[in-house]
């Protein structure tokens, strides 16, 4: 089929248009719409009308990663008409283990743009927007205003406040989902029939409390299938259909292979769908995600710095590695003293509380915990090594192995 044929598929002249001849005043489809969907068309649930109604589904998905890939992929090959993809990212190998509508040749590609050519790709009679751009609270209700459901396949807290306040101001469900490790949860919000996800977390943690995957680490399989689920409550959510995950938040191990279910309630005193909220405008939401207390005050060096003191020799400080066993395999600082953040409280005795240590991770997320530890027990020069392995990486070592 020609380019121009795929690209006029609202115009009926290329395709013979077939009518239901099950259900009266039935919407047209073209022949190409019902080979192509046949197997759900079938479905007492959807038929030639729910066809119509994913036809003209309008749906964005915030985050093109390991959970917004099979989103896309399965809200594409269904025939949801108009798909929208923020995402403000380049594709990365550490990606492709995850993200799979991402390939390796995509790498250094903008995400959005590599997206958008596997949507259409699989299905050329969907329309998909690309927003290169963080969601935000200034863009947050001009672009959510233009679709029906919003999907929230983020990787960062920020944004989830963010999407779920534009959705409650805008009286639109929030389809959500997260992972962590082996685990994940997902959620449907929808502040005119319950809760929404500040019932459920009230206030973002602070930055520096949340490592982030790379850090962490993730099973690949687990955000596919979240975002598997994610791509069922939308289809439920246009259609009409089923029992939304509204009130209830699933939960998922995937090392036990096991799934529960939590009964979550709308809460009277949240700040955007309680009685008395708080939040009115996108303005104050941003206003109220950026009240999280501060960090303690740490005292910190820069890599260089911090090489300068290595490289002088014995005596000098002490480097304390605060990364997993798995992570300290791929890289480490030569001579550094390796204990686990979760080892820290019952190991405080293989350290010298005088000597100068040098406290690092991948980012500094887990470091700065562990130097205000230290603080807080007495040690007397604790520092944290600003920006962690990835910037002494790219400062000092850059045949250093990083991920």
């Amino acid at each position: 089929m020609s380019d121009a044929a795929i690209a006029s598929h609202d115009s009926p002249t290329n395709f013979e248009l077939l009518k239901s001849q099950s259900v009266a005043s039935a919407p047209a489809l073209s022949r190409e719409q019902v080979a192509r969907y046949c197997r759900q068309l079938v479905l007492p649930e959807l038929g030639f009308a729910g066809q119509q109604k994913l036809l003209r589904g309008r749906v964005l998905c915030v985050g093109t990663g390991g959970v917004g890939s099979p989103l896309g992929l399965y809200l594409a090959a269904a025939g949801v008409g108009h798909i929208g993809i923020v995402d403000t990212d380049d594709v990365d190998f550490s990606n492709l283990q995850r993200q799979v509508i991402h390939f390796t040749p995509d790498v250094g590609t903008r995400k959005v743009k590599s997206a958008a050519a596997k949507l259409h790709a699989l299905n050329p009679m969907v329309d998909v927007l690309c927003y290169d751009t963080m969601l935000t609270a200034k863009n947050a209700i001009e672009i959510c205003a233009q679709y029906d459901v919003i999907v929230d396949a983020s990787d960062n807290f920020a944004t989830r406040y963010i999407t779920n306040d534009a959705g409650v101001l805008l009286g639109k469900p929030v389809v959500y989902a997260s992972v962590f490790r082996f685990e994940g949860q997902a959620s449907v919000f929808d502040a005119k029939k319950g809760p929404c996800y500040r019932c459920l977390y009230p206030e973002p943690p602070a930055p520096h409390e949340v490592p982030g995957g790379a850090e962490l680490g993730i099973l690949g399989i687990v955000p596919g299938f979240l975002g598997l689920i994610q791509a069922t409550e939308v289809m439920k959510l246009l259609l009409g259909i089923g029992d939304p995950l509204i009130g209830r938040l699933l939960t998922f191990d995937a090392l036990e292979m096991r799934m529960r279910e939590m009964h979550v309630h709308k809460d009277p005193e949240c700040l955007v769908c309680g009685h008395s909220p708080s939040i009115h405008t996108m303005e104050d939401s941003e206003r109220f995600c950026s009240s999280v207390s501060s960090p303690a005050k740490v005292n910190e060096i820069e890599p260089r710095d911090a090489f300068e003191l290595y490289d002088r020799g014995q005596p000098g400080p002490v480097f304390l590695d605060v990364r997993e066993d798995p992570e300290w395999e791929i890289c480490r600082i030569d001579g550094a003293k390796h204990i686990p953040f979760a080892e820290l409280d019952r190991r405080l005795a293989e350290l010298d509380p005088k000597a100068e240590t040098i406290v690092y991770c991948l980012t500094g997320a887990r470091s700065r915990n562990v130097v205000e530890r230290l603080q807080a027990v007495g040690f007397s020069n604790p520092k944290l090594l600003k920006g962690g392995l990835r910037a002494w990486a790219a400062s000092v070592d850059p045949d250093m192995w990083i991920y």
